[in-house]
């Protein structure tokens, strides 16, 4: 017991201190996944809502393929981004592999499709109330994604967290094309993975701390956001 409460009074002390190694891999876990979210905010939310006001053909295999991607294995996603960016893949020359770059990319491949079926869950009831009202003010698919995705913008701040969350704690895909490099690639949950096998504990629950708090912070402020706007426009 003495033990167990000693490493969690280390592992306070590391952040109470600022501890440059843990502000280093924290700083660079929130550029990654920040960096990855943005872009996953760019293409994920226009497609859910694509999918949602749009009526195509194969749309129902879309929505299919768009749910089972949520579940897909982030070391699946590691493995193919690392053949595309191994020299012998199609990006090769570009020279990202084994950089934060490559990291951000297998993050966003990751967050999109859970963004996507959120973002489309939320556009979908919206569209049922308004389709009408959209429909006889001729509005475009487009448009109508547009000012839908504008009207659902803080509900949609679920998407925005639920895939920030994915990308914080996703250790697999930036192992495999990040490699988990000291001071150059190494996030939070790749240094908890690591220190802890090599029995560094405090750093480790260190950085477990602020990765939790951050998705708390995150969440209470979202919280609030959804809870202002709903007071706000009833």
């Amino acid at each position: 017991m003495a033990a167990f409460s000693s490493t969690f009074y280390e592992a306070f002390l590391l952040i109470a201190s600022l501890d440059h190694r843990a502000v280093e891999i924290v700083s660079l876990s929130v550029r990654v996944s920040g960096a990855a979210v943005l872009l996953g905010t760019l293409i994920g939310l226009p497609l859910g809502a694509f999918l949602a006001v749009g009526r195509f053909p194969g749309r129902n295999v879309a929505l299919v393929t768009v749910n089972a991607l949520m579940g897909l294995p982030s070391v699946v996603v590691g493995v193919i981004v690392y053949l595309f960016l191994s020299r012998s893949g199609p990006f090769g020359e570009l020279g990202l592999l084994y950089t934060p770059a490559a990291m951000v990319v297998a993050q966003t491949v990751l967050v999109i499709p859970l963004m996507a079926a959120i973002a489309r869950q939320v556009v979908d009831d919206a569209w049922q109330r308004y389709a009408e009202e959209l429909q006889a003010m001729r509005f475009t698919w487009w448009q109508s994604v547009t000012t839908l995705l504008y009207d659902c913008r803080h509900s949609l701040l679920v998407a925005v967290l639920a895939g920030l969350g994915r990308a914080m704690s996703e250790v697999g895909a930036v192992m495999i094309v990040g490699g988990n490099i000291d001071h150059a690639t190494r996030v939070m949950t790749t240094s908890i993975a690591l220190e802890t096998s090599k029995g560094d504990l405090p750093l480790a629950i260190a950085l477990g701390l602020v990765l939790i708090s951050v998705i708390l912070v995150l969440n209470a402020v979202a919280f609030t956001v959804r809870a202002w706007a709903m007071r706000r426009y009833g």
